[in-house]
């Protein structure tokens, strides 16, 4: 299988996600999204129809180019060579102090799998799941689901956070039905909402 690939980056005092991943043959794309605070603010994509029809081996050089795209990003947005744009109103100020969210407003929560190179062992699943605040802080007591999208059972796996913002949620990984399979962890603290999602890919069976 193929997965996407996460990270939280600080530059300054401002805090970006870059994600990236496999769209799928169907589109054949290699996508990478820079979020601040849940908004977009860069995205890039790339082609990989020469890789098509995948096999292992063509697996193995989509993989590459996958953690290649995700690190270039970041080493771009960090060398300043990919300048990114912080809506103004958003960015904050090192000598203010957080303002509280109105009643009702909702904030996007930072989620990151940190073990997602080694969460699927065979069937078996285990993942390691870090929930912050925008600013960057644990969030304890906030509620975890995952769901894997285009299986058959459609099962839904929960777990909360502890003091320092960490879960643990493991299971079998159900038979994949649908074409476009995703893993995706949905956390939920009162008002403030957040989620990952990774494309999944199972390899092509060898007669």
């Amino acid at each position: 299988m193929i997965f996407g690939h996460n990270t939280n980056l600080r530059i300054d005092n401002v805090t970006l996600h870059v994600q990236t991943e496999d769209r799928g043959e169907s589109h054949a794309l290699i996508d990478t999204t820079v979020y601040y605070r849940g908004q977009v603010i860069h995205r890039r994509t790339n082609a990989y129809f020469d890789l098509l029809p995948l096999d292992d081996d063509r697996l193995e050089a989509l993989r590459l180019r996958l953690e290649d795209q995700h690190h270039t990003v970041i080493e771009d947005i960090r060398s300043g060579a990919l300048q990114v744009i912080i809506p103004h109103e958003s960015v904050p100020s090192s000598a203010a102090q957080p303002h509280a969210a109105p009643p009702g407003a909702s904030q996007t929560l930072s989620l990151e799998l940190t073990n997602a190179n080694s969460w699927l062992a065979g069937r078996h699943a285990h993942l390691q799941i870090t929930v912050r605040e925008p600013h960057g802080g644990p969030v304890a007591g906030a509620q975890v689901r995952v769901e894997i999208e285009g299986s058959e059972d459609n099962q839904c796996y929960r777990a909360q956070t502890g003091p320092r913002g960490e879960a643990e949620i493991e299971f079998d990984m159900p038979r994949i039905t649908g074409p476009q399979a995703a893993l995706v962890i949905y956390a939920d603290n009162h008002s403030a909402k957040g989620h990952l999602r990774f494309a999944l890919r199972a390899k092509p069976r060898v007669a």
